[in-house]
Order: C-alpha cells, then structure tokens, then sequence
C-alpha cells in the first residue's frame, strides 16, 4: 500500500481512539491504552493581586488545566492547541502569546485539553474540547459564553468544532490554522511531485533513502543549494503560487522553508488517517503556476487520494473537512510566509465561508512574518480583544483582503495588523520595513 510524506517525526507545532470509552477502556480519569500523562502543576496567576484558582485532572481520558480568576466574569476561553506528533505522553498548555494572563485579568476563565490521543487527530480535538466544556460547568459553574483559540492544528479544530456544535461558540480565533484542512496534505504532497517533475526523477512514493539519497539529486538538478536553475526557478515560483500567490515575503519564504519541506518526506508512521494524514492527498485536479519553460501540468505525475472515502465524508473523521459554516465571529491571524501551514489556509477557507453566504462572520489578517505561528503577543492580544468586541457589539473589526492577487501582491501587505515594535525580531527582517 502507497505510503506517503508521513509526518509524525517533524510536524512538531501543527499536528486513539474514540473518546467514548469502549469496552476494555480504561476508567475516564485515566489515559487511553498506550498513553500516558504529564500534566505537572501549575501555579497560580496572579490577578490584582490575588491567585487564580487552578484545576487540574484527566476528564474522558484527556488531561486537562482549568484556571479561574478571582473575580470570575462568567466567561470562558478554551485553547486548543497544535500537532503533537507522535509522542504518547499527553501533555496540556496554557494559552500562548501572553493571553493567560490577559484572559485572566478582563476577567475570563480558560481551559485547556491534552486531547484524548495525539498524532494528527482533529476529531479528538473537537471532543475532548467541546467534554471539557461540560466538566468545567461540573466544577465551576456554566458560563454564559464560551470563545475557543488555538493555532496551528488548532486551527483545524477550530474550524470544525464551530460546525460540529453549531452556536455552542461565540467566537472564535484560530492563529496559523490549518482552516484549508485537507488542502494542506495536497499543498505538501506537491511540493514533492512538482520538485521531482521539475528535476527529471522518478521517486514516488518516496523510497526510504529519499532524504539521503533522492533530495540531494533534485536540489542538485535544480540548484536550490546555490544559483537555481532555470527550472529551480520555476520550482520557487510555483510554491510561492501554490502557499498563497505572489505577496511580500515569498521568494524568502521559499529559502527559509525550502529545505524543511523535503524532510517531510518519509514513509508513513501508519495505516489510519491520524497517523499517515497523506493519505487524504491528492494532485489530481492541481494546475500548476507557472506551467513554463517546463509543462509542468503535463509531466507531473498524478496522484488520487489513498483513503477516498476519508476525503470526501462530512463526517467527523480523525482529519475532518470543514466545510466553511461558521455558526459565530472568527477572527484569525496567519503570517505571510509560512510555508509550513501556507497563507493559502485562509484563502480556501475564504472561499468556503463566501459559498456558503457566511463571509459576515470571518474577518482575516495578514502578519509579515515567515516562521509558523510567529505572532507578538500585540497582534494576538489586539486580536482577541477585537473578537470579543465583535461578539459583545455585533461590530466586524477591521480585517484584511486574502484573496484579491493584487491587493495580496501589493508590497505593504501585511503592515495594517503587524506589530511595527517587532520588527528586527525572528523572521521580521525578511519583509522591508513597513511605512
């Protein structure tokens, strides 16, 4: 059986069993057979002065971490965090970017889930977030509202648990989401096939010694260690095509990520879906920008999805579809240059909101970074109190255009929501300096 681009070894930040106990399950407090739990204390925050009050256990077979603040305003943010890989030790976090402690002092409690399982298993993100609801309203109270946040895999959640429990969210933000769900598995997919099209080899599915012994000939063939060929270059300009079209930041992308992008390629980790998620891709209907020198459209070789039925189902499969029905406000952030989880994310799921007459309810920025999920804790926290200002007064806050090429091409895009004070840190310098 065709294994492909398995991603269990390096997709740290992005990417079991059912939830429901089975028979020979263990209890609910405890982990699924095969996982274990580290979820070490956490000390309190302090809020005005005085501790929060912390929460910790295993609820449904996930750990979890619930914080309240002293003077409790009734509301609740829940973090759903990115991809875990293959590790079987489930772990927990607090919200990132500094939004632990900004949620706490406006007065709101967060809670956060290990999930039931890792690998890249979305369906176990959208239950044990939406269980975990449920026991804090056994622990604490029923809030009148709940918000959800995340990045990365998150995102993915995200996305699809607005749809699984329509109006159980009031808003939502999803930071560098894989909000194009499968489209990302068809993006990486095609890095490999366009590369090796590109430079004359064969090699699919990839051998064991691809990254030892095929990648070194491609990049070679293409001259992506020093001056690119003529075809190398049509390589570049078809991943920045494919991440999201020509926009300030690509072609540094393309060298920033390049190299990291043919490590995905490996045998897969597995048979099901959580493990080998590339199962669900496919190139089939892909038309390739620019298609010359080189027909590309033509030579590239074509790939139908492994797990067809996984790709089509509305069910909720361990890699969901989101269909683009949001049932409250989603506000989200995505940095321009990542090719790991492309800005082509938030395009795709443009897509699917306007088809489906719900684009009232999605507001998108732009931030000029290149690293995945390379946010300051101003553009997360001026984001999230916008959210909640949309949600309390119906208001849609100012927002970016992701899919018109030449607004995207324009060379500012992306200075109306990026943080000016971190500019020179990480990837910033990547981008010329905004006006």
């Amino acid at each position: 059986m065709r294994r492909v681009l398995g991603l269990a070894s390096v997709l740290i930040l992005l990417f079991a069993t059912p939830a429901a106990a089975a028979q020979g399950d263990p209890p609910s407090d405890q982990p699924l057979p095969g996982y274990t739990i580290a979820n070490p204390p956490l000390p309190p925050a302090l809020v005005g002065g005085q501790p929060s009050s912390v929460r910790q256990g295993v609820h449904r077979h996930a750990a979890y971490v619930i914080e309240v603040p002293p003077r409790w305003n009734g509301r609740l943010a829940v973090w759903a965090h990115g991809y875990r890989g293959a590790s079987r030790v489930l772990t927990v976090e607090p919200p990132g970017y500094g939004l632990r402690q900004r949620l706490l002092d406006q007065g709101f409690a967060w809670a956060a889930s290990s999930y039931y399982a890792n690998d890249y298993h979305v369906k176990a993100g959208v239950e044990s977030t939406h269980d975990l609801v449920g026991h804090f309203t056994t622990l604490v109270g029923e809030p009148r509202d709940v918000f959800v946040v995340g990045a990365s895999m998150g995102g993915h959640v995200i996305g699809r648990s607005l749809e699984q429990y329509p109006g159980f969210y009031r808003g939502a933000l999803p930071l560098c989401g894989v909000l194009g769900d499968h489209e990302l598995f068809d993006y990486l997919l095609d890095y490999q096939l366009a590369a090796q099209a590109l430079a004359g080899i064969d090699a699919f599915p990839p051998p064991d010694d691809y990254a030892s012994r095929v990648v070194p000939r491609i990049k070679a063939n293409l001259g992506l260690d020093g001056t690119p060929t003529e075809r190398g270059t049509q390589f570049s300009r078809v991943v920045v095509d494919r991440s999201g079209g020509e926009r300030p930041g690509g072609r540094a992308a393309f060298t920033h990520w390049k190299d990291f992008l043919f490590d995905l390629a490996s045998v897969g980790a597995g048979d099901d879906l959580a493990t080998n998620p590339l199962q669900l891709a496919t190139n089939v209907l892909t038309r390739y920008t620019p298609n010359t020198p080189f027909d590309l459209d033509r030579r590239v070789e074509r790939v139908f999805p492994e797990n067809l039925e996984a790709r089509l189902t509305p069910r909720l499969t361990e890699i969901p579809r989101i269909a683009g029905r949001p049932t409250a406000p989603v506000l989200s952030l995505h940095d321009l240059g990542d090719l790991f989880v492309p800005f082509s994310m938030e395009q795709q799921y443009r897509r699917d909101v306007r088809l489906n007459g719900r684009s009232h309810l999605l507001a998108q920025r732009a931030i000029r970074a290149v690293e995945h999920c390379e946010f300051s804790p101003d553009e997360v926290g001026r984001a999230w109190d916008d959210l909640v200002d949309w949600v309390d007064t119906g208001k849609r806050p100012a927002a970016d255009v992701v899919d018109d090429p030449a607004v995207v091409a324009d060379p500012d895009y992306g200075c109306r929501f990026s943080d000016p004070r971190a500019y020179g840190t990480g990837t910033r310098r990547l981008f010329p300096a905004c006006p």
